[in-house]
């Protein structure tokens, strides 16, 4: 009979199934993980620090790339943190513009999650299902902001620009015949508006072609069912939120428990596991799914009856109008000032929050007056979630390793940070 040795094994950082560029270091015994240590820091790009000689505005951008599949969520928590310091209010359009782009944000994390989640463990048909889906949602960050990933739509005091009145459209070429092109310009004809409600309409039966290929499977569920199973009382112990702590069975959601925005004004609920294990992850992520898109559906309903503006009317904070601003000295000088020296933010400290799709990212900032963060701190919340790997996989097998940092949808630019 082989005899069983006890050896320590490198998974990553290069491993397709690490999620970036995590390097775990294994003690097992045969296959049993006895131990794992998270190797972290590889993609460290010194975000905080470089915060600290950049104006608040220019930080923005760095923003996006913390979280490089969650970019506007990242956005939202900076930007509040920001107008509590200086104890300024978006315009209430700019609210549900907001609310609308962190659910479709939220879509789009949790489609990039359960196609590489699927991926990891064997399942390779829903990823493109996914994929066809976050091209939509792609389509719309582009459209509004200019770009397909980092958006940079969110400022102090509202939102970049109004929603645009047409949406990109695809144009014929050597690869796409006359036909195609209407068949794929069909629900691209009106406002972006008319593209995310058409998108919202047939989003719930994309949903329930994710769950024919997954949700019975017998093989997902024999890869997920009782694997990294995480009891309520250790999820609150070990600062998990989001998903993961939802997961658990406890229903705990910034959105509802400390609402922002608009958020106390939508129709929504909060799905919780039973088990605590990775398949209750997977099925409260899909739910969530559902969940955000009731509610960008009544975003669109009120963006539709409600015009107005989407950026405070301080220009000590936001900037004039492109008309205003060549045709009036005073808003030249105002515009001039903001995007050189940026604006001072009176002295203090505070904290802002928010439901992001791995769980609560928050934004700790203090202010010294200057026109630059004094100091910033980034509560992400896959750091928090990582040091629970350890624990989720003692006893387990190699293989379910992979499930385990699936079920934890990390990623590396917000916890090196």
């Amino acid at each position: 009979m082989a005899e069983l040795k006890n050896y320590t094994l490198n998974f990553g950082p290069q491993h397709p199934a690490a999620h970036g560029v995590l390097r775990l270091v294994l003690e097992l015994d045969g296959e049993v993980v006895q131990r794992a240590d998270p190797h972290i820091g590889l993609l460290h790009r010194g975000t905080e620090k470089l915060a600290e000689s950049k104006t608040f505005l220019q930080s923005v951008p760095y923003m996006d790339r913390l979280d490089y599949v969650s970019m506007m969520c990242n956005e939202h928590a900076y930007v509040m943190a920001i107008e509590k310091l200086l104890g300024v209010a978006p315009p209430e359009r700019a609210q549900y513009i907001r609310v609308m782009f962190d659910e479709i944000t939220r879509i789009l994390n949790h489609l990039l999650w359960i196609g590489a989640h699927g991926l990891d463990v064997g399942a390779m048909a829903v990823f493109l299902y996914a994929f066809r889906e976050r091209e939509d949602l792609m389509d719309c960050y582009e459209a509004v902001s200019g770009a397909r990933m980092h958006a940079a739509y969110y400022r102090p005091g509202g939102v970049y620009r109004d929603l645009p009145d047409r949406m990109p459209q695809y144009e014929e070429s050597r690869l796409r015949s006359k036909s195609q092109v209407r068949r794929l310009n069909e629900n691209r004809e009106g406002s972006l508006l008319d593209f995310i409600d058409d998108f919202t309409k047939r989003f719930p039966s994309c949903v329930d072609e994710y769950e024919t290929l997954l949700t019975d499977n017998r093989i997902w569920k024999q890869r997920l069912v009782g694997i990294g199973v995480v009891t309520p009382e250790r999820a609150k112990a070990l600062g998990f939120t989001g998903p993961m702590l939802r997961g658990s069975g406890i229903a705990w959601d910034l959105r509802k428990t400390q609402p922002y925005e608009v958020y106390d004004k939508m129709e929504f609920d909060i799905p919780i596991g039973r088990e605590g294990d990775s398949y209750d992850r997977y099925l409260v992520r899909v739910a969530e799914m559902r969940e955000s898109n009731r509610i960008i559906e009544q975003c669109v309903r009120w963006l539709r009856a409600n015009p107005g503006p989407v950026m405070s009317d301080n220009h000590k904070v936001a900037p004039p109008s492109r008309t205003q601003m060549k045709s009036n000295m005073e808003e030249l000088i105002h515009h001039f000032k903001l995007f050189t020296e940026g604006f001072h933010v009176p002295e203090g400290e505070c904290y802002a929050a928010v439901e992001h799709p791995k769980g609560e990212f928050g934004i700790y900032l203090v202010s010294d007056g200057a026109n630059m963060p004094y100091r910033v701190k980034i509560r992400a919340p896959g750091f928090a979630h990582l040091q629970a790997l350890d624990e989720m996989a003692r006893g387990h097998m190699i293989a379910d390793v992979v499930t385990i940092i699936g079920t934890q949808d990390i990623v590396f630019g917000e916890i090196d940070r």
